[in-house]
């Protein structure tokens, strides 16, 4: 008998562990190859772990809820070794069994119980890991203090290494790689005072219902967006019966020819394409005092869950597509967001987002932007209207197809002239859409 270690999976460049949501084998179990052992969690995406090898299941080295680093073994698997691969079990060292040890060494996990004991460690403006919070609990690192840390991971996260230099340095005044790369990032001295959530009262029929992983994510990313960027929110109206009669006329004639539907979310992301090509400055991130001008049109798109929580996954290189290219992207996307089967890749990268607010019957919104963004637009519902048309005859009132937009935008980078600019060129690509273009 060999034993094969299974090691939990790098899930993307940005994520460093992962969240052991159930294990789906238990020890002593069989395992055949690629079949699933467990289900884990990122801040990105839930995926399943398959065993590259067959066997069976002989020991489970965490626990469900422990957060594991990417690379630290989860579970030794043992296998049948050929006569041919392991002969005498003599003298030989040259053939052990091969355990090696974890390519990540992790120093300490917590459980979901462990985390929600950490009150001290909650409402901060930033996502900060189990790992992170955990660390900073055993040196009595505080939320004002741990605000106060330069984070050097993604998007400004604060990494291990980032956490354990503070508390190797506390009380010497030695500036961060980070903050000597520019003056304006200087260390700041005093701690930042962090409102903290009023105290809620129960009465006798009050029910409590804990947050799921993902909510809990969310609730942090939105509190985090708010607390970074000044929101500022832009409305227009737009006339979108060109593109509602093309609509009409083409579903039928792309579902047959295709076989699946065609929305209007393909056809709102490329107008949005356009008029990010005319407006490269919305299509940005602000890193300190830096400006990042992406290359990339990244185009995120909010999906709705079953579950009722939200998901964003990104069309890359949407100026790269046609309206078909779109459209089979928007429906594959959507469909697995549906089934939980994204990949943590297919969710980061995002430069834009839309969301349709309209899909819920809510004429506009002011949606919070997806960090780290600088700009996040919504489609409301369309309603019939009477509305003035300009005619050579004069103007008439006739019954069209109206839909508000709405623009939140970062008002650090993104000035008024620019929003409402940009937005309104979304609205006239929207108006002159062409009513006899081929599909």
């Amino acid at each position: 008998m060999a034993e094969f270690q299974l090691v939990m999976p790098k899930m993307g460049e940005s994520i460093a562990e992962a969240t052991i949501i159930r294990w789906v084998k238990n020890e002593g179990d069989t395992i055949a190859a690629d079949e699933t052992v467990l289900e884990i969690a990122t801040d990105k995406v839930d995926s399943e772990v398959p065993s590259p090898k067959g066997g069976v299941l002989k020991k489970l080295l965490f626990k469900e809820n422990d957060v594991v680093a990417v690379g630290a073994v989860i579970a030794i698997i043992e296998t049948e070794a050929s006569a041919a691969a392991t002969p005498a079990t003599s003298t030989a060292p040259s053939a052990p069994a091969k355990v090696e040890t974890p390519v990540v060494q992790v120093e300490k996990t917590i459980t979901a119980a462990e985390q929600l004991a950490k009150p001290a460690l909650t409402g901060g403006s930033r996502f900060y890991s189990p790992l992170v919070l955990n660390i900073a609990k055993e040196e009595n690192i505080s939320m004002a203090e741990l605000e106060t840390i330069a984070g050097t991971g993604n998007e400004g996260r604060v990494t291990k290494r980032d956490i354990l230099a503070h508390v190797q340095n506390k009380g010497v005044a030695v500036p961060t790689a980070k903050s000597t790369a520019t003056d304006h990032k200087a260390s700041v001295s005093a701690p930042v005072s962090i409102p903290q959530p009023p105290k809620v009262s129960l009465s006798g029929g009050d029910e409590i219902i804990e947050m799921d992983r993902m909510r809990k994510l969310i609730s942090d990313h939105m509190v985090m967006s708010k607390h970074t960027s000044p929101h500022v929110t832009s409305f227009v109206e737009a006339d979108v019966t060109n593109m509602v009669l093309w609509r009409d006329k083409a579903k039928k004639v792309y579902e047959k020819r295709e076989g699946e539907k065609i929305t209007f979310t393909p056809m709102f992301i490329e107008c949005v394409v356009r008029a990010i090509k005319d407006f490269p400055m919305i299509n940005v991130s602000v890193d300190g005092y830096n400006i990042i001008k992406r290359k990339a049109i990244n185009v995120g798109m909010a999906a709705a869950l079953p579950s009722g929580n939200l998901i964003v996954p990104v069309i890359k290189n949407a100026d790269m597509m046609n309206l078909v290219g779109l459209t089979k992207m928007v429906n594959d996307l959507a469909a697995r967001a549906r089934n939980n089967k994204l990949a943590p890749e297919e969710i980061s990268g995002g430069t834009f987002t839309l969301t349709n607010v309209g899909g819920f019957g809510n004429v506009m919104g002011t949606p919070i932007i997806n960090q780290p963004q600088v700009a996040i637009m919504a489609t409301g519902s369309i309603k019939k209207k009477p509305a003035v048309i300009e005619t050579e005859m004069g103007d008439v009132i006739a019954i069209r197809h109206m839909m508000f937009l709405s623009l939140s935008y970062d008002h650090r980078v993104v000035d008024g002239s620019l929003g409402g600019s940009f937005l309104r060129r979304v609205g006239d690509y929207m108006e002159q859409w062409d009513v006899n273009r081929d599909i």
